[in-house]
């Protein structure tokens, strides 16, 4: 946890649960979709993974879909695999949070994911830049604030 700790200081800082809107664009700006999301962060202090990180989305028709990425950390990142996408998070000289995933059911779909908190720990923006063979698909904007 030591190392984590010094190599991503500012992840920890994204710990606990938060309640927010995803907004998923084209790249002409059309919205394309759009549904809650509440995400809880964590850092278990044992066991196989560094991170875990557990996502409920709901849509206002009732739909919901829950997801856990878990992370282990090496090579100064955080790194996750599942049966879905595989990827990896680092952390800017400036403490912004980037992840990259890779879609394996879907060669050549993945995004960046850059995660940006407010001075105050309250409120984070993530902005994810979609790509499809190479070239930009969309957008996802997701607006959070602290809950717990």
């Amino acid at each position: 946890m030591t190392i984590l700790a010094e190599a991503m200081p500012n992840m920890f800082r994204h710990a606990g649960e938060w309640d927010g809107i995803y907004r998923h664009v084209a790249s002409d700006g059309t919205l394309l979709d759009e549904h809650r999301t509440w995400t809880r962060c964590e850092f278990p202090a044992s066991g196989p993974h560094a991170y875990v990180q557990h996502n409920r989305l709901t849509w206002p028709d009732g739909r919901t879909l829950e997801r856990t990425l878990c992370s282990t950390f090496r090579d100064g990142m955080l790194h996750c695999d599942t049966d879905r996408v595989r990827g990896y998070v680092w952390e800017s000289r400036e403490g912004t949070v980037m992840m990259r995933l890779d879609y394996k059911l879907e060669p050549g779909l993945w995004f960046i994911e850059m995660i940006s908190l407010s001075d105050d720990g309250q409120f984070r923006a993530r902005t994810w830049q979609w790509f499809k063979d190479g070239a930009p698909l969309k957008r996802t904007l997701c607006d959070e604030r602290r809950v717990a």
